[in-house]
């Protein structure tokens, strides 16, 4: 089936879940990333979730700020910083899992995509799913200004190549998350595509990285169909033999 053939109904469109970053929530990230969605708007929908955890505030004795949330921390201090490798905590990191479970298997979702923390979260959940030890199973990852979580007990998540289609995504001059956090994430998968621009710490969507989007999205949508088709016309081959069987 060649990318030109495709007939997309908007019901074959791939489900994508997206994970926000520290500090942020689901309907903050859907707003940042309305002209990335554009992009691939022919391939895929998209649906945001909010973790449960709120962020630490900023200034000691600040009220909490309800917008602003977590989906783990990994600091003694319990907030978050991506570039902490000192055999870091993961508090709240199972609560977070399970949420995350919960809508992936109420849904029907292909794909999941991460920015910063919600990226090193995707990592995880990949390489969870590679070998097991969860109910999500992403046929694909887009990753944004990612990193290896340093969490102690993450330490496993990264010993085997994620072999889960990646596309990685991140900022040359990023002084958040420097980009060599976010390429050696990206060689913790077997084949990664990526995308690197000048700026910091944000999600691209420029005339610059579209094609790559679209390439990506057309790649995973038809691979997704063709399965499907092969699924259906198994089933369907499957039902003629057993008629036949019965009619003899």
């Amino acid at each position: 089936m060649g990318k030109n053939k495709l007939k997309i109904q908007d019901a074959d469109k791939l489900n994508i879940l997206c994970l926000h970053g520290y500090r942020q929530n689901g309907d903050g990230f859907r707003s940042k990333t309305g002209s990335f969605r554009k992009f691939v708007k022919n391939y895929a929908n998209f649906t945001y979730i909010t973790a449960d955890h709120f962020a630490k505030p900023l200034n000691e004795g600040d009220e909490i700020d309800e917008n602003q949330r977590s989906w783990w921390f990994n600091k003694e201090d319990g907030s978050f910083k991506g570039t902490n490798e000192n055999s870091a905590p993961a508090v709240g990191f199972q609560e977070s899992i399970k949420l995350v479970e919960k809508v992936w298997n109420e849904g029907n979702y292909q794909g999941i995509l991460g920015f910063s923390q919600g990226a090193s979260f995707v990592s995880l959940i990949c390489s969870m799913s590679e070998r097991n030890l969860t109910s999500i199973k992403p046929r694909f990852a887009v990753l944004t200004a990612g990193f290896r979580s340093g969490s102690l007990v993450h330490r496993g998540c990264y010993e085997n190549k994620i072999t889960i289609p990646s596309l990685h995504v991140y900022g040359m001059n990023d002084e958040i998350i420097p980009n060599t956090y976010s390429e050696k994430l990206r060689d913790a998968f077997e084949a990664p595509q990526f995308i690197t621009h000048e700026g910091g710490h944000y999600f691209p969507a420029t005339a610059n990285e579209k094609q790559t989007y679209v390439s990506f999205f057309q790649d995973q949508l038809q691979s997704y169909l063709e399965d499907r088709e092969m699924k259906v016309n198994g089933v369907a081959t499957q039902n003629d033999e057993e008629e036949d069987e019965v009619e003899s």
